[in-house]
């Protein structure tokens, strides 16, 4: 997996940290969450979207909110940090064509968000659960489609094995860590969606555009280590 050329220069800020391994997990161990979120803390106040709005008059997607969780995967490369993210494939019905985190919707039978974001990155994108060491969780996000979505950070093994399945994956490809946790590359958009104006954060990388649900996954983890 290489990230596009042009793209690997972090800019300044929180950036210059985001390199150093040890220093990464000092901060996750200080700012991430250790327990999931209990049965009734998610849906009472979760992020969206919805909190960007200047005015305070967006509304979050209404109840019952579909449970999900995706793994926010840090790898270790030469050089630094990077973080693996997918493009979704065209087909799919949610998200279609999207940058995404491995993730997808909790199954009944899924013991944890852990479990889920572990499973999803597996049928995804080939990583073994054990080249991942779960570190905690961030703020559950509620997607506008109305997925209650509970990010799980974990450090994957070195150089790990991947195998995209092209029934959920179209690409898989690395971020520099530096690149994400540089705020000034947190821009923040609006479009028409649904009748609607719809603000988001958005964060460019090459020829990629990184935005909505997953772009304000990584702005909080931003908030959650280098803030």
């Amino acid at each position: 997996m290489r990230a596009p050329d042009g793209a690997l220069a972090p800019g300044l800020g929180p950036a210059i940290w985001a390199d150093d391994l040890s220093d990464f997990l000092r901060r996750a161990e200080r700012g991430l969450v250790r327990e999931p979120p209990g049965p009734g803390d998610p849906t009472c106040n979760p992020r969206g979207d919805h909190d960007l709005d200047p005015d305070g008059i967006a509304v979050a997607p209404r109840q019952p909110h579909r449970p999900a969780a995706v793994l926010v995967p840090i790898l270790p490369v030469p050089g630094g940090l990077a973080v693996v993210l997918t493009q979704r494939a065209a087909h799919l019905r949610d998200h279609s064509g999207q940058i995404a985190f491995p993730g997808g919707k909790m199954d009944p039978g899924d013991p944890s968000p852990v479990a889920t974001a572990l499973r999803e990155a597996e049928e995804e994108i080939g990583l073994s659960p054990a080249a991942v060491r779960p570190l905690g969780y961030l703020d559950p996000y509620l997607s506008a489609t109305g997925f209650l979505v509970t990010p799980v950070v974990g450090l994957v093994e070195p150089n790990p094995r991947l195998t995209i399945n092209p029934d959920e994956v179209a690409d898989v490809f690395e971020v520099p860590l530096g690149h994400l946790m540089d705020p000034g590359r947190h821009l923040i958009k609006t479009r028409s969606w649904q009748g609607r104006m719809r603000i988001y954060y958005a964060i460019p990388f090459g020829d990629r555009l990184i935005w909505g649900l997953t772009a304000g996954i990584v702005h909080n983890l931003y908030e959650r280590l280098f803030r």
